[in-house]
């Protein structure tokens, strides 16, 4: 026979069961001191790697950090996010080192080159104290492309320095990369608009 519980009553069972989750969370948060530079990484099919990488990017503005943006691919889109960032020359640097989409250039030794030029760009504002956060954007890409050297990348963000955050983006990171990170999400896609004839549309892929 089951009995029947007022609303008071059943307040009361769930504001216990909250204060003992709060007990249990907030003795789980007294372990975690550690502080220092993340290496984080963003990959996967599904959308949305840069654009979380990007808010980020604004949470660090919005604390008053400096933040390093080096496009491996995309070049110099007029994207809605560059135009923010740009009204904040003073806290965010962009450099668009990209040609662009290798099926866009369709010369891979100029992708080469390119790639090159953005990863000796990328180690120098790593290396940049003003600097709180880098974002190596779509970096996986040529990564996965063997553009750059895979080892030499991994041994480098193994030792930067110990309080720079560095976000990679792009999908198929190589699992070199994955295994060294600090914090690796994956994009899942389960559906995409492409597919059903949309384009690319301002303020939402760009």
């Amino acid at each position: 026979m089951s009995i029947e519980l007022s609303e008071e009553e059943i307040n009361q069972r769930a504001n216990e069961k909250r204060r003992k989750h709060k007990a249990a969370k907030d003795k789980l948060l007294a372990t975690k001191t550690k502080e220092g530079g993340l290496l984080v990484v963003h990959t996967g099919k599904g959308k949305g790697k840069t654009t979380a990488a990007m808010g980020i990017v604004a949470r660090c503005i919005g604390h008053g950090e400096k933040v390093g943006i080096v496009q491996f691919v995309k070049g110099k889109w007029e994207t809605g996010e560059r135009v923010v960032l740009e009204a904040f020359p003073e806290l965010v640097n962009i450099t668009a080192m990209g040609e662009g989409f290798t099926w866009e250039t369709q010369d891979r030794a100029r992708d080469i080159k390119a790639a090159n030029a953005a990863w000796a760009r990328s180690k120098e504002m790593i290396e940049d104290p003003e600097f709180f956060l880098v974002l190596l954007d779509e970096i996986n890409i040529v990564l996965r492309n063997n553009y750059i050297d895979i080892e030499e990348v991994v041994e480098y963000l193994k030792n930067k320095p110990n309080d720079k955050h560095v976000i990679c983006t792009g999908r198929n990171a190589k699992l070199e990369l994955i295994e060294v990170a600090d914090l690796v999400t994956e994009m899942t896609e389960i559906k995409h608009h492409f597919r059903d004839g949309y384009k690319a549309q301002a303020g939402i892929e760009f």
